[in-house]
Parts: C-alpha cells; structure tokens; sequence
C-alpha cells in the first residue's frame, strides 16, 4: 500500500477534522516558537553588538553582531544532515522534540549570560555557540515539521496544509518583534537596554513547556509508520540521499533553481527591510517594528493563498514569479521606503551629494574578522563616519599622499571637510581629533538638510506599510509552496534528510548572509542601494534554472 493510498483512506483525509488540526497546530506552533527564538537576536542586534561586542570599535562591533547572527544559519545546514538523517531512521516526532528542546534552553541562556563588561571575551564567545546550537536545532526543526505535515496531508490539499507551516517563520518574527515592542513600552531605553532586553528571551522557556507538552501528544507520521512497518526504511540516508546521483542532482537544483532565491526574497522582503528602515534611514526602532509588523500582520495570511493557489495551478510558477517581481521591483521598492519614511534624507541627497575625495589605496575594506586592527587612515575615518550616519556617498580619486575631504555638494557652493591621518597618533591624539572631525562634519551636513535621524512627523506611514506589505506578499509567493515542493521532490524513506538540507544551505547561507552580505556591500561602495543587488541576483539565477529545469510535482503521489 502506497503512502497515498494510505492518505485517502486515513479518516482525516477527508477533511481537517480534530486530529487533522491537531498535527497542523502542534507542528505550526512549535515552529512557531523556534523562530522565535531564532529571530530574537537579530531583532536585538544593535543591542548585542554593545552588551557582547565592546570591546572593539562601534562599526567593527556591529557587523560582528551581524555574523554571530548568521553564524546561526551557517551551521543550519549541519542541523539538516544530523537531525535530517535522524528523522529518517528514528521518526519526524522524536527529532523534532529534540531540537525544540535543544532551541528553547539555548535562547533561555542567552537571557542569562553576562555581558562582555562583565567577563570579557568569555561573553561574546558563549554567545556564539549558544547561536550554533540554536542553527543545529532549527536546521532539524523545519525538515521535520514541514514532512510530518505532508505525509498526513491529503493529496489534493498538501500545499495548503503545508503553507500553515510556511506561516510559522513570519509569526515567530512577528511574536519576535511583539514581545520587544511591548517589553521597550514598560520599560525606558536605558532600563531596555541594560536588563530589559533579556526579557524576551528569558520568555522562551515558557515557550518551550508549551510547545513539548503539546508535541507530546502526537503520533508518528502514517508514511513513516507504513515504510517502518514493511522494513523499508533506510539504513544509510546520508549516503542514499547525497551518494548517487540520481538524487543528488534534484538536492542541487532544488537548492540553485528553488530555495537560494526564495531564501533571497524572504529575507529581503523581511529582516533587510527592516533592516534598511532602522540602520539606513534612521527610522526610530519602535517605529520600524511597528511597520514591519503591520505589514507581517496584513502579509501573512496570503502564505496559505498561495499554498492553497499551488494546490491548483502548480508549486513551481507560483515561486518563480515571486522571485522574478521581486528582481525587477526592489530598486523601485527601496527608493519608495526613502521617500516616504526619511524625504529630508532624498531631498538632501539630491541637492547636496556627498563625495570622499582620497588617494587610491587610503581606502581600506572595513571589516575585521579578529577584531584587533585599526582603521586610522583619513579615508577610512571619513567613510565610516558617514556610514555610522546613514549618509549615502561616492568615492572620487585625489592626488596620491593627500589626506581624504569629504565634498558636499558640488559646485561652486560645495563645502569641504577634510578628514585626518590618524596612523601615528596617540589614542588619546586620535579620540580628540575624531570628535573634532565628527562634530564638524555632522554640522555641515546639517547645514544642508542632511537629517541626524529620520524626522517622524515627516514619515507617511501608510505608504511604507504598503511598500513592506508588497515585499512580505512577495515573500508569501516564494514560501507559501516550497514545502510541498521540497516534499513532493524526494522519496519518503529520504525525505526528511534531502529537503532538509536544500532548505537550510538556501535560507541558512544564502539567505542568512543576506543582512551582512548587503551591509558590506553598502559600506564599501557608500550607495544605500547597492545592497540590494546581492538578493536580485540570487533572484534572477533561482528564476533561470527553476523554470528551466525543475519539474511541477503538483499532483504526483508521494513515493
């Protein structure tokens, strides 16, 4: 009896009746909570750089926050392999109560370490490996629970069944963002963010009772049971599923032509949107997480419309148009979030650009992976002072040996301050002549419209909601479907193993990356747009080779 066969004469095929809700509710909400656990930390990043990450400079100090973030979706992927070909030999239910156990205590213990100011470089290294065991679990996590739904699902409703999966990785940002934004209400900023920022996390404990207790109370998946139950369950996943080629080459298309470029969307559509609200254009953090969460709010139930869409006309063009309008509308998007949320920045950009005049080679790439070196050269001063700032601005060739200006404007009215060669001097020489050209600088750029933060009366709220509603809808397209697609791709005695690590290696690393990725990209070059380019691109290769060589799977029986 095939595992289809087994579905239809299921009693809970017919219908989503009481156990049917069950499978889907424990699942999602478990899920739920995993991502929320995940996503507390970038949410809280600016926070993390400054309580485990000062002991180096602010800028270097940040982008390290930035990569402890993704060193979680780095490891995800070795998440999928271990608990990936454990779910294949043991069972979806066992492997994915452990990783939510594995989740829930290693966020509660980031609610309880001490900060870098309290024991040094321990703090920062702790803090690293508590994200590492939150990417193992995870990378077990959604494996799981998206295959457990699917091998209950009916065959005609699997995409919309799996979809309410799909939801859990925006509801648990969304409860992410929710419990911030209700913890910094009770509380001042300074109270925040000495002590009151472990709140949330210290909160996953509560989370994680709930979510065992209600796990406990599932049975194992009826396809999983049927392939145990007549022995042919495998013995080596790992090897059956990356060791021939046959199922190889759809693990590397499911992940090239698939899961890299809707990793791409969904992080751009999400976390680098709001991202670019708070870091770039200096939108109040309260406010940012309002917007982004209005517009997770409005977004959200379109994953099971689309998943239900898949159920009708097919997983793969679903995605691919997703992938596609998101590569042909991010500038226009972005531009869109400027003009609305900081037009005092647009306007001064237009008006009174910004240009660093340095010789070739005082420019360095500024970042530091040890986090022991100095960026002292006048270029690198003056860039990372506009960067810290938000300001947008170009890089223009000056006669060698000459010490970096920063132009605003042009013309005859452009002002010129001239940064500093801080090499040979004294920290304190160096502190002294930094505030001198940061005040002077800051004042210039003031005198011409340049804002120190986004004015907040200024902000059209509806219109950036609508703009980060359209990017979230995008991000429903991509995600809505692809656990059924990965589903449907690979045979039950594998499954849990092959699309595990597709998934992860496309949300871990290609997504993941994302924030840091567009962040660099955007500091090197000084354009606040040149980030985006990463995710198009990744876009655009997903579009090509899904379409070209992917099949629909929308309809097939589960093998």
């Amino acid at each position: 009896m095939s595992a289809e066969t087994q579905n239809t004469s299921h009693p809970i095929s017919t219908g989503i009746d009481k156990s049917h809700r069950l499978v889907i509710f424990a699942s999602s909400l478990g899920t739920v909570f995993e991502w929320y656990d995940f996503y507390l930390y970038g949410s809280l990043s600016a926070i993390i750089a400054k309580q485990f990450f000062s002991g180096v400079n602010e800028t270097t100090g940040f982008i390290f926050a930035l990569l402890a973030f993704a060193a979680g979706f780095f490891v995800r992927p070795f998440g999928a392999l271990v608990f990936g070909r454990l779910g294949d030999l043991i069972g979806r239910k066992h492997t994915f109560l452990i990783t939510i156990t594995i989740m829930g205590i290693s966020t509660a213990v980031v609610g309880m370490l001490p900060s870098y100011a309290t024991i040094g470089v321990a703090a920062p290294v702790i803090l690293i490996v508590l994200r590492l065991l939150q990417g193992l679990a995870l990378g077990g996590e959604y494996g799981g629970a998206a295959t457990y739904v699917a091998e209950h699902a009916p065959p005609k409703k699997r995409g919309l069944f799996t979809s309410w999966i799909q939801t859990t990785a925006t509801l648990g940002l969304f409860l992410s963002l929710l419990v911030i934004l209700a913890c910094r209400s009770s509380m001042s900023a300074e109270a925040f963010d000495a002590n009151g920022w472990r709140i949330p996390f210290l909160l996953s404990i509560l989370l994680l009772a709930i979510s065992v207790y209600i796990r406990l109370k599932l049975q194992e998946s009826p396809a999983f049971l049927e392939i145990k139950n007549e022995g042919k369950l495998s013995t080596a996943p790992l090897t059956e599923a990356f060791g021939k080629w046959g199922n190889l080459k759809v693990v590397l298309l499911a992940l090239f032509g698939a899961t890299a470029g809707q990793a791409v969307v969904w992080y751009g559509g999400q976390f680098y949107a709001l991202f670019f609200l708070q870091k770039i254009l200096q939108v109040d953090a309260k406010a940012g997480d309002l917007i982004i969460a209005a517009a997770l709010l409005i977004g959200t139930p379109f994953f099971i419309v689309f998943g239900s869409l898949s159920d009708k006309i097919g997983r793969k063009k679903i995605i691919m148009t997703g992938c596609i309008l998101a590569a042909a509308t991010y500038f226009s998007v972005f531009q869109g979030l400027t003009h609305y949320a900081n037009p005092a920045l647009e306007k001064a950009v237009a008006t009174a650009p910004v240009t660093v005049l340095a010789a070739n080679g005082d420019c360095s790439f500024q970042f530091d992976p040890i986090g022991k070196k100095a960026f002292k050269k006048s270029c690198d001063i003056a860039k990372s002072t506009l960067a810290k700032s938000g300001i947008p601005y170009t890089t223009e060739s000056a006669p060698p040996g000459s010490v970096a200006v920063v132009r605003i404007g042009s013309g005859d009215t452009a002002v010129k301050v001239q940064s500093f060669d801080g090499v040979a001097l004294s920290k304190a020489e160096f502190k002294s002549s930094s505030d001198a050209f940061v005040a002077k600088l800051k004042g210039e750029l003031k005198t011409v419209g340049y804002p120190a933060k986004a004015n907040m009366d200024e902000v059209n709220y509806p219109m950036v909601i609508l703009l980060c509603t359209y990017l979230v809808i995008l991000v429903t397209m991509v995600y809505g479907p692809i656990a059924a697609w990965l589903v449907e791709l690979f045979p039950t005695r594998i499954r849990y193993t092959s699309m595990s690590l597709p998934y992860h290696i496309g949300n871990g690393w290609f997504g993941g990356f994302l924030p840091v990725t567009s962040f660099a990209i955007v500091a090197a070059t000084g354009d606040i747009y040149n980030g985006l380019w990463y995710p198009i691109g990744v876009a655009i290769m997903t579009a090509v080779i899904g379409t070209l060589f992917l099949r629909e799977t929308n309809g097939e029986a589960l093998k």
